[in-house]
Protein backbone atom coordinates (compact mmCIF):
# COMPACT_ATOMS: atom_id res chain seq x y z
CA UNK A 1 0.00 0.00 0.00
CA UNK A 2 0.89 3.18 -1.00
CA UNK A 3 0.52 6.21 1.36
CA UNK A 4 1.07 10.10 1.20
CA UNK A 5 1.34 11.68 4.74
CA UNK A 6 1.37 14.96 5.48
CA UNK A 7 5.04 14.86 5.83
CA UNK A 8 5.96 14.32 2.80
CA UNK A 9 3.52 17.23 1.19
CA UNK A 10 5.15 19.91 3.78
CA UNK A 11 8.63 18.47 2.41
CA UNK A 12 7.11 18.78 -1.58
CA UNK A 13 5.63 22.57 -0.57
CA UNK A 14 9.95 23.29 0.63
CA UNK A 15 11.08 21.77 -2.16
CA UNK A 16 8.94 23.88 -4.42
CA UNK A 17 9.37 27.20 -2.39
CA UNK A 18 13.12 26.73 -2.47
CA UNK A 19 13.13 25.78 -6.47
CA UNK A 20 14.07 28.35 -8.93
CA UNK A 21 10.58 27.65 -10.67
CA UNK A 22 8.93 27.69 -7.73
CA UNK A 23 7.36 24.47 -8.37
CA UNK A 24 8.18 20.83 -7.28
CA UNK A 25 5.93 17.27 -8.46
CA UNK A 26 6.11 13.85 -6.46
CA UNK A 27 5.54 11.08 -8.74
CA UNK A 28 3.19 8.65 -7.22
CA UNK A 29 3.46 6.16 -10.53
CA UNK A 30 6.15 3.74 -10.55
CA UNK A 31 7.59 4.45 -14.19
CA UNK A 32 6.97 7.10 -17.17
CA UNK A 33 5.48 4.31 -19.36
CA UNK A 34 2.56 3.83 -16.43
CA UNK A 35 -1.02 4.05 -18.18
CA UNK A 36 -2.21 6.59 -15.34
CA UNK A 37 -0.24 8.88 -13.95
CA UNK A 38 -0.65 10.20 -10.67
CA UNK A 39 1.52 12.99 -8.68
CA UNK A 40 1.75 15.84 -6.79
CA UNK A 41 2.09 18.91 -8.16
CA UNK A 42 3.38 21.76 -5.25
CA UNK A 43 3.88 25.25 -6.68
CA UNK A 44 4.11 29.15 -5.24
CA UNK A 45 2.73 32.15 -6.17
CA UNK A 46 4.68 33.27 -9.28
CA UNK A 47 5.62 30.14 -10.47
CA UNK A 48 4.68 30.19 -14.66
CA UNK A 49 2.85 27.16 -16.07
CA UNK A 50 2.72 28.56 -20.11
CA UNK A 51 -0.76 27.64 -21.60
CA UNK A 52 -0.69 24.59 -23.35
CA UNK A 53 -3.00 21.53 -24.54
CA UNK A 54 -3.03 18.09 -24.62
CA UNK A 55 -4.14 16.94 -28.27
CA UNK A 56 -4.17 13.31 -27.83
CA UNK A 57 -7.56 12.25 -27.65
CA UNK A 58 -8.28 10.90 -24.16
CA UNK A 59 -5.65 13.11 -22.64
CA UNK A 60 -7.94 14.93 -19.84
CA UNK A 61 -6.53 15.71 -16.11
CA UNK A 62 -8.12 15.60 -13.12
CA UNK A 63 -6.84 18.09 -10.13
CA UNK A 64 -7.66 17.83 -6.56
CA UNK A 65 -6.44 20.57 -4.37
CA UNK A 66 -4.73 19.08 -1.13
CA UNK A 67 -3.34 21.82 0.36
CA UNK A 68 -3.70 25.92 -0.49
CA UNK A 69 -6.07 27.27 -3.32
CA UNK A 70 -5.13 27.95 -7.16
CA UNK A 71 -7.33 28.91 -10.30
CA UNK A 72 -7.57 26.78 -13.11
CA UNK A 73 -8.47 28.92 -16.09
CA UNK A 74 -9.42 27.44 -19.72
CA UNK A 75 -8.93 29.63 -23.25
CA UNK A 76 -10.01 29.82 -26.20
CA UNK A 77 -7.65 29.14 -29.60
CA UNK A 78 -6.92 33.00 -29.07
CA UNK A 79 -6.16 33.43 -25.44
CA UNK A 80 -9.76 34.19 -24.56
CA UNK A 81 -10.68 32.72 -20.78
CA UNK A 82 -13.48 30.49 -20.99
CA UNK A 83 -13.74 29.28 -17.73
CA UNK A 84 -12.25 29.99 -14.65
CA UNK A 85 -12.04 27.69 -11.40
CA UNK A 86 -10.84 28.23 -7.81
CA UNK A 87 -9.59 25.06 -6.37
CA UNK A 88 -9.32 25.14 -2.85
CA UNK A 89 -8.49 22.34 -0.26
CA UNK A 90 -11.64 21.99 2.18
CA UNK A 91 -13.36 24.71 0.00
CA UNK A 92 -16.45 24.65 -2.39
CA UNK A 93 -14.53 23.40 -5.19
CA UNK A 94 -11.72 20.79 -4.60
CA UNK A 95 -11.24 19.51 -7.92
CA UNK A 96 -11.69 19.84 -11.75
CA UNK A 97 -10.93 18.10 -14.83
CA UNK A 98 -9.69 19.55 -17.92
CA UNK A 99 -10.80 17.54 -20.97
CA UNK A 100 -8.34 16.48 -23.93
CA UNK A 101 -7.77 19.42 -26.10
CA UNK A 102 -8.44 22.20 -24.09
CA UNK A 103 -5.72 24.94 -23.72
CA UNK A 104 -5.45 25.54 -19.82
CA UNK A 105 -3.09 26.65 -17.31
CA UNK A 106 -2.96 26.69 -13.78
CA UNK A 107 -2.34 29.41 -11.20
CA UNK A 108 -0.99 29.70 -7.36
CA UNK A 109 -2.60 31.75 -5.56
CA UNK A 110 -1.78 30.44 -1.83
CA UNK A 111 1.69 29.78 -0.61
CA UNK A 112 2.04 26.16 -0.21
CA UNK A 113 0.14 24.61 -2.88
CA UNK A 114 -0.51 20.98 -3.35
CA UNK A 115 -2.49 19.62 -6.07
CA UNK A 116 -2.94 16.04 -7.02
CA UNK A 117 -3.31 15.01 -10.72
CA UNK A 118 -4.47 12.15 -12.40
CA UNK A 119 -3.81 11.70 -16.03
CA UNK A 120 -3.84 9.00 -18.78
CA UNK A 121 0.00 7.43 -19.55
CA UNK A 122 2.25 7.33 -20.34
CA UNK A 123 4.12 10.41 -20.08
CA UNK A 124 4.69 12.78 -23.09
CA UNK A 125 6.80 16.10 -23.08
CA UNK A 126 4.02 18.85 -24.15
CA UNK A 127 5.54 19.18 -27.91
CA UNK A 128 5.95 22.99 -29.30
CA UNK A 129 2.26 22.79 -31.10
CA UNK A 130 0.43 21.83 -27.62
CA UNK A 131 2.06 25.63 -26.02
CA UNK A 132 -0.28 27.88 -26.41
CA UNK A 133 1.23 30.73 -29.39
CA UNK A 134 -0.24 33.76 -27.51
CA UNK A 135 1.21 33.19 -24.53
CA UNK A 136 4.66 33.82 -23.64
CA UNK A 137 7.95 31.20 -23.37
CA UNK A 138 8.69 30.17 -19.68
CA UNK A 139 12.02 32.03 -18.67
CA UNK A 140 11.34 34.96 -20.75
CA UNK A 141 10.39 38.65 -19.02
CA UNK A 142 6.57 38.61 -20.11
CA UNK A 143 6.30 35.45 -18.10
CA UNK A 144 6.16 37.28 -14.67
CA UNK A 145 3.42 39.80 -16.24
CA UNK A 146 1.46 36.93 -17.51
CA UNK A 147 1.16 35.49 -14.23
CA UNK A 148 -0.28 38.40 -12.93
CA UNK A 149 -2.60 38.90 -15.25
CA UNK A 150 -3.81 35.15 -15.47
CA UNK A 151 -4.08 35.67 -11.20
CA UNK A 152 -6.79 37.65 -11.75
CA UNK A 153 -7.97 36.86 -15.26
CA UNK A 154 -12.04 36.03 -15.32
CA UNK A 155 -14.10 34.91 -18.37
CA UNK A 156 -14.17 36.61 -21.34
CA UNK A 157 -10.38 38.48 -20.05
CA UNK A 158 -8.32 37.97 -23.55
CA UNK A 159 -4.73 37.49 -22.71
CA UNK A 160 -2.41 40.31 -23.22
CA UNK A 161 -0.02 40.65 -26.37
CA UNK A 162 3.32 39.66 -25.11
CA UNK A 163 6.96 40.73 -27.23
Amino acid sequence: MKRLAADALAALRAEAAASPRLRKNLNLHETLDDPIQRLCNAFEPGTYLRPHRHSAPGTWELFIALTGRAAMLTFDDAGGVTARAELQAGGPVVAVEVPAGAWHSLVSLAPGTVLFEVKRGPYRPTGENDFASWAPQEGVPDAGAFVAWMTHADVGSRAPATA
